[in-house]
């Protein structure tokens, strides 16, 4: 069964972590699966969108349109991306018919702790405008299939708990029941290398 896994969370949240952790999982299970990172189809595919709500919801509708043709052939999308407007969100769900919402619900002071970019702090100074939780809304899920409250829980936690859900809604198939294929960090180093190699993204 195809489906589109969708996290949504601000800056920081974990998206991208527990993303590739799923991502990863699915593809040792021998599962057709496309990892759809927002920052690295922006790089590829969006240079031209800017951060204003305008751009960010057509990012966000972007992203859903290439999950429905991934879904209409039977892979799996993974999207990891803040989509910040429920509206949008909104639109993607009616869209896709196989579509598991994840928050990754992190307070915006724990979020701001973390910070690996340096993001919010440009934020702060005013060197970023619509910066989404400081200049901008998030617009939190009211209804998510799945709540990961990554501040308190920990990635294993989290991932079990996304995992568990896929299984016992029969999404795809318990880990006993499948071949185990190896792919690693290392080949999708490789790929985005090579992607890197033609310029389509930096390196």
């Amino acid at each position: 069964m195809s489906f589109t896994l969708w996290f949504t969370g601000l800056s920081a949240s974990g998206k991208t972590t527990l993303s590739r952790r799923i991502y990863f999982d699915l593809k040792s299970r021998g599962l057709k699966v496309e990892l759809l990172d927002g920052d690295l189809v922006r790089a590829a595919l969006n240079q031209d969108l800017g951060f204003s709500r305008r751009d960010r919801d057509i990012q966000v509708r972007r992203l859903g349109f290439i999950s429905h043709l991934l879904n209409k052939n039977d892979v799996i999308s993974i999207v990891g991306a803040i989509s910040p407007y429920a509206g949008t969100r909104a639109k993607n769900r009616q869209l896709i018919e196989q579509y598991i919402e994840i928050f990754c619900s992190c307070p915006l002071e724990v979020v701001e702790g973390r910070d690996p970019k340096g993001l919010y702090a440009k934020a702060r100074r005013g060197e970023i405008l619509h910066f989404t939780g400081i200049s901008d809304p998030y617009e939190a899920p009211e209804a998510p299939e799945i709540i990961a409250h990554t501040d308190q829980e920990s990635e294993e936690a989290s991932t079990a708990k996304i995992i568990n859900f896929l299984e016992e809604c029969d999404y795809i198939p318990r880990r006993d029941c499948c071949p185990i294929i190896d792919y690693s960090e290392s080949d999708e180093r490789q790929w985005r290398q090579r992607l890197a190699n033609l310029g389509f993204i930096k390196s």
